[in-house]
């Protein structure tokens, strides 16, 4: 297993999703593991250590695993099945032993980051989807550079205004609203 940390969060504006980048320690290789935006808050959160009034789903994980007078020793994710990451959470208590827990990556971390606890990556699942930082630096500068110059699109806009095709003159204008901002 390989030990990695959280390198950041990206989002993703052309299919609205987050992204956690999970970075090997003392290597080169990303993670790159698609989270939902409540999780990628969370993770955020533990990231900056930011205290919220009440109590969110991690921490309240979090309480529950202190609560039992249990660690949590680590998160592991093992396996990559179509596409989808498979964690789970290893548990240690007097009263129990030891327990590995099944969880979503996503949750996995967030409370691993929480209670200060190791991430590991199986070597197969670094192996299958890790990409290197230069990867990361293309796709960013590519997400940087649209496609479609914003000329073409107003071009495009104006067409289909001109015809009346209201719905696809929509989708460019929100297009062109996403390039601008």
């Amino acid at each position: 297993m390989i030990p990695v940390k959280v390198e950041k969060i990206s989002y993703h504006a052309s299919n609205r999703s987050y992204a956690v980048l999970l970075k090997e320690i003392g290597g080169e290789r990303l993670l790159p593991v698609v989270v939902g935006s409540f999780e990628a808050q969370s993770i955020a959160l533990a990231l900056e250590v930011v205290e919220t009034p009440r109590p969110l789903t991690h921490d309240l994980i979090c309480e529950m695993i202190q609560g039992i007078d249990a660690t949590l020793k680590t998160v592991k994710i093992s396996v990559l099945n179509d596409g989808i990451f498979y964690a789970c959470m290893e548990i240690e208590g007097a009263d129990f032993g030891f327990r590995s827990i099944d969880a979503r990556p996503s949750d996995a971390i967030a409370v691993a980051l929480r209670l200060n606890t190791p991430i590991l990556v199986s070597m197969d699942v670094i192996q299958e989807a890790g990409i290197s930082e230069k990867e990361v630096k293309a796709a960013e500068q590519e997400s940087k550079n649209p496609e479609f110059k914003l000329s073409d699109l107003q071009k495009k806009l104006e067409n289909a205004i001109e015809k009346e095709d209201y719905e696809i003159a929509a989708k460019l204008r929100d297009k062109i609203n996403a390039i601008d901002s």
